[in-house]
């Protein structure tokens, strides 16, 4: 069996591992249009050893994805962070990280501090009393603005945009709850379903009751080399001819040579691609916006001054600072921080604010290091910057907005009915590293199921 899969990111290397194994005589051609692998994942050689310049950690308590890097013997290779806690900076200080929260969302203001004014910290306080909200049982509405709603704006601002900008480079106000949090909107839907006053203090109080307990376990983990020791494990073990610079126009050439063929890109190449075989799918898949933002990596020969925390987040109603958060990854990571001296990477961009990524990479750095004093105190440069790597992702994450969850139905629908092909990728299974991994594993076992 012949098959082609279209992009080498890490959803195209996971499928053409996955195909390998359930079909080990399979003839397998990956087809990367930039000139090199790994999409969104980049380690890059710094001086002291391999540095990740864009995603740098997957969520260890999933256990299929543990268990997948144990399978292609990366097992003993992955790192624990050093448990330290994240800041967030807000109205010209550093505030502690509130634990008490549903990725940023309270069911109270007591874990809040002086994070928020005491105007915002009442209004929170009397949301269990408000009128209930019109929620509909299995919908989806935009996070920030149902937040905003509730809570104030400040709540958005402060600790919601703050921290899953990171994660997807966006504002709150641009992201679903279903799409980005849906325990939180399953909650929303148990109220209803029960009957009971739907409000956002009940369905977050309702997800904290629940929480387990904590474990010990750390909840993210990296590799010691960096994401390249998975991307080239998986290139290597895959035995596929991988072929870059080959960008891949359409697709119905493909359909004649090949049996079976596999499209791994974002969603608006997929769109293009997919057009051949589903207009349906073309069309849905040319809904989702993707989010552009860029890294700036810097080694300092010293850390003396650099908080003893994994990093900040940026409040989003910031005026004086650039940045959108500083990773301390030799603080966060004791195999990066046994290098010595200090590793921090500084992240800019968020859906609708590609600003940064237009300016030239000296103001960028400057910037960066401008941000970083403003923030912690911590100066760069008279700490020594040693190294630098700026890395942009123009286009690096989709937009999980509230009718992402329609965007990914309709594309499934559609492909269904088309044999032979399937797609796969950060926009239709998630944006973290897991998610991606299980969806291009179950997209290549459909792939290559037979014929009924």
């Amino acid at each position: 069996m012949r098959y082609a899969i279209i992009g080498a990111g890490l959803a195209g290397l996971t499928a053409a591992y996955e195909i390998r194994t359930l079909d080990p005589q399979a003839t397998i051609d990956v087809f990367e249009a930039t000139d090199r692998i790994g999409g969104k994942l980049r380690t890059v050689a710094f001086q002291d050893g391999p540095t990740d310049m864009g995603a740098e950690a997957f969520l260890a308590y999933r256990k299929d994805a543990v268990d997948f890097f144990t399978e292609l013997g990366l097992g003993e290779r992955i790192a624990s962070p050093s448990g330290l806690t994240s800041l967030i900076y807000a109205q010209g200080k550093l505030h502690p990280m509130p634990l008490a929260t549903m990725m940023g969302v309270p069911a109270e203001s007591a874990a809040l501090g002086d994070l928020i004014s005491e105007d915002t910290k009442a209004r929170i306080d009397a949301e269990p009393t408000a009128d209930p909200i019109e929620w509909h049982v299995g919908g989806d509405v935009s996070l920030g603005k149902l937040v905003t709603e509730r809570y104030g704006r400040e709540v958005t601002d402060r600790l919601v945009s703050a921290l899953l900008g990171g994660v997807y480079s966006c504002w709150a106000d641009d992201l679903g709850i279903r799409a980005t949090i849906p325990q939180l909107a399953e909650s929303l839907d148990a109220l209803a379903e029960a009957g009971e006053p739907v409000t956002l203090s009940a369905a977050v109080r309702r997800l904290l009751a629940a929480r387990p307990k904590p474990t010990g376990k750390a909840v993210f983990g990296a590799f010691q080399g960096g994401y390249a020791e998975l991307y080239e494990t998986l290139a290597e073990k895959s035995g596929a001819d991988i072929h870059i610079d080959a960008f891949v126009a359409s697709l119905r050439s493909y359909l004649k040579d090949y049996d079976r063929v596999l499209v791994c890109t974002p969603a608006p190449t997929a769109a293009v691609l997919l057009k051949d075989v589903s207009p349906q799918a073309a069309a849905a898949a040319k809904r989702v916006d993707l989010a552009s933002s860029i890294v700036v990596g810097m080694k300092f020969d010293s850390s003396e001054s650099l908080p003893e925390n994994s990093g900040v987040l940026v409040a989003a109603d910031t005026e004086n600072v650039r940045a959108k958060a500083f990773t301390f990854s030799s603080r966060k990571w004791p195999h990066l921080g046994a290098r010595g001296g200090a590793l921090v990477r500084v992240s800019f961009g968020r859906y609708g604010d590609s600003s940064m990524l237009q300016v030239d990479e000296d103001t960028l750095v400057d910037t960066a290091l401008d941000d970083l004093f403003t923030v912690t105190g911590f100066d760069g440069r008279a700490a020594g910057l040693s190294e630098i790597y700026v890395q942009p992702w123009y286009g690096g994450l989709p937009r999980y907005d509230e009718e992402h969850g329609d965007v990914v139905t309709q594309v499934r629908a559609a492909i269904a009915e088309v044999p032979n092909v399937e797609v796969a990728g950060a926009w239709l299974d998630g944006v973290g590293v897991p998610h991606v991994i299980a969806g291009a594993r179950a997209a290549a076992r459909r792939l290559c199921a037979p014929e009924t």
